[in-house]
């Protein structure tokens, strides 16, 4: 991996912050693309240590940049310990402008890939995941660099 995608990928802060900063005069959005309750994937549930038939919060969105998609993310969060978090009126909202506004918040070792968003047909170079734990609650925020980043920031390839 390059040293410019390197510095996306492995960042631990607020990744809209990021994209705000790095599209400079342009408008970000957050296109809610689906959420509603659902099965996780089996790789999704054993991150989480969901049994496999457990139904968990899902939600997909488009970090966009004067409308166009930058980034696609997935996060997933287990029912059991969802209650009072009230996420489903984030709307249009970025999940990380509230998840790191929690004091204990705790994130897990940052998941690398190269292979393209299972939930989106977008193509990109590189997909990251972790898991945020804050209090009993937890969530796994899946996020997918895509082709329009790489071209707009100039970014390699790979």
């Amino acid at each position: 991996m390059s040293p410019a995608w390197w510095s996306w990928v492995a960042s631990r802060d607020s990744l809209t912050s990021r994209l705000i900063s790095a599209g400079t005069g342009r408008t970000f959005r957050v296109r809610l693309l689906g959420q509603g309750l659902g099965k996780p994937r089996a790789d999704e549930a054993h991150a989480l240590r969901l049994p496999l038939d457990r139904l968990a919060w899902l939600r997909e969105v488009a970090l966009c940049l004067d409308e166009r998609p930058w980034v696609v993310a997935r996060s997933v969060a287990p029912l059991a310990h969802l209650r009072g978090q009230r996420l489903e009126r984030l709307g249009e909202r970025s999940l990380g402008s509230w998840l790191f506004r929690q004091p204990d918040l705790e994130r897990s070792p940052i998941e690398v890939t190269a292979t393209p968003a299972p939930f989106h047909p977008l193509a990109g170079p590189w997909g990251r995941r972790s898991v945020f734990r804050h209090g009993r609650f937890a969530v796994l925020v899946q996020e997918f660099f895509l082709d329009t980043m790489t071209d707009e920031l100039g970014l390699p390839s790979r």
